[in-house]
């Protein structure tokens, strides 16, 4: 019935494409001209990506930094973008992910073609001009890792990376598993994104991308089935929904963010249920070293998984085959079914020790592993297992996205996370 279901959605997205009476998505978007490679069968696991390839330039300075005078220190360039980091992740756990952007024809851009060319994932996604200016951000790291401070500039996403670019792959969305979209987009993009994946109930990913375009989510939020706020980026989402209403709550979190997850789910818990309430399905809020909370108004929505049977062929399939056994589906099985805006479930996942080199890049890995792992057939439980496992291997290598996963050590670390999950709350709120 399942198979009959999505057979029945993609004929009538397909008629929807080709009748000249059809209604569009979105009243910002034009009609479009299918093409006849758009009608060739597909399998249905290709998710797509929305949003920014960037180049980093990351600065570790070697001594203290001083004020109007340079610092000896280790300068490197870095493919990034939230949304780039995302789709090389997926690719490098076996994914194809059909990415969404635009660059320039500058040094810059030519790297990060170049390299996204170098996955065999498809290119055509990827708007090239000469008059694009590639997006940039140069971040200074302090010795743990983390940006001391950065400049960044997005004019090339902010500007070209458009909703009627995005209206040409409208064919893609509506026969993808899952689709995310990153803040980084302008408001015309967001929307149009969200509505081209409403049209066909293909389920969308939120990611936030930073405390200040996080709130971009007000306009879209019941559009959005997944989220994936880091606790700062939790607040500004729900301060957007509801300003000024957890205003002192976000500041007594800040003092006491230390506490254990029991207590911490407490905090969070009001801006976790304003975010449901809303419309919002799954509730991914990533928790530093303590690992990610992973809230729904039901339990068992967490056991689902959102491709029912992944193909047997291709690397992909491996990470399956060793996801599969080693983190049972049924160990969540007894979940409680009660749905209802009064009610919360929340499970902690929790984080692994890890030999740190640097942060970046370690949250957009954890969603793309994530995503690779769901479009290959694991629920969302397992599959942030997997993401955790790829931040951890992402905060011991050089680069935003490691050169390569060793998929039996992500499983290995994977199964970790998963068997040590626990629920810190599964009641009404």
């Amino acid at each position: 019935m399942a198979m009959e279901r999505r057979a029945q959605r993609r004929i009538q997205s397909l008629y929807r494409h080709l009748s000249p009476q059809a209604s569009d998505a979105s009243s910002l978007l034009h009609p479009i001209v299918l093409r006849a490679e758009q009608l060739s069968f597909r399998d249905g696991r290709e998710a797509v990506i929305i949003g920014g390839m960037v180049l980093d330039i990351h600065a570790l300075p070697l001594s203290p930094t001083a004020p109007g005078t340079t610092t000896p220190g280790k300068v490197h360039y870095v493919l990034g973008g939230v949304a780039r980091n995302i789709a090389d992740c997926m690719s490098k756990l076996g994914g194809k992910p059909f990415f969404i952007s635009a660059v320039g024809h500058d040094m810059a851009g030519n790297r990060l073609l170049e390299h996204w060319r170098s996955t065999g994932c498809p290119i055509e996604g990827i708007l090239q001009t000469q008059d694009i200016t590639t997006a940039v951000v140069c971040c200074v790291l302090d010795p743990n890792g983390e940006v001391a401070a950065g400049v960044a500039s997005f004019e090339s996403i902010e500007k070209f990376l458009t909703a009627e670019w995005i209206q040409q792959f409208r064919y893609k969305i509506s026969s993808a598993p899952v689709v995310m979209v990153d803040a980084n987009l302008n408001d015309r993009a967001l929307e149009a994104s969200c509505r081209l994946a409403a049209g066909d109930n293909i389920p969308l990913w939120f990611e936030p991308v930073s405390v200040a375009k996080s709130k971009k989510i007000a306009p879209l939020v019941k559009y959005v089935t997944y989220v994936s706020p880091n606790e700062d980026e939790l607040f500004a989402m729900a301060d957007a929904l509801s300003p000024g209403k957890l205003y002192c709550l976000s500041k007594r979190y800040k003092s006491q963010k230390n506490c254990p997850p029991e207590s911490l789910i407490k905090m969070l818990k009001p801006a976790i249920i304003l975010l449901l309430e809303k419309g919002v399905k799954i509730v991914v809020v990533t928790i530093g070293a303590q690992g990610v909370f992973l809230c729904s108004k039901e339990g068992s929505i967490l056991t689902r998984t959102v491709v029912e049977k992944p193909q047997p062929l291709g690397v992909s399939s491996e990470l399956h085959r060793l996801i599969s056994p080693n983190c049972p589906s049924h160990k969540f099985h007894d979940v409680r079914q009660i749905e209802g805006t009064s009610h919360l479930f929340a499970l902690q996942l929790p984080g692994l020790p890890a030999s740190v080199k640097k942060l970046t890049g370690a949250g957009d890995c954890l969603v793309g592993a994530t995503l690779a792992s769901m479009c290959e057939g694991l629920n969302i439980i397992q599959a942030i297992s997997v993401g955790i496992a790829a931040a951890k291997a992402t905060v011991e290598a050089d680069s935003n996205v490691p050169l390569t996963f060793d998929l039996i050590g992500v499983a290995d670390d994977a199964r970790s996370v998963y068997l040590a999950a626990k629920v810190v709350y599964d009641g009404p709120v």
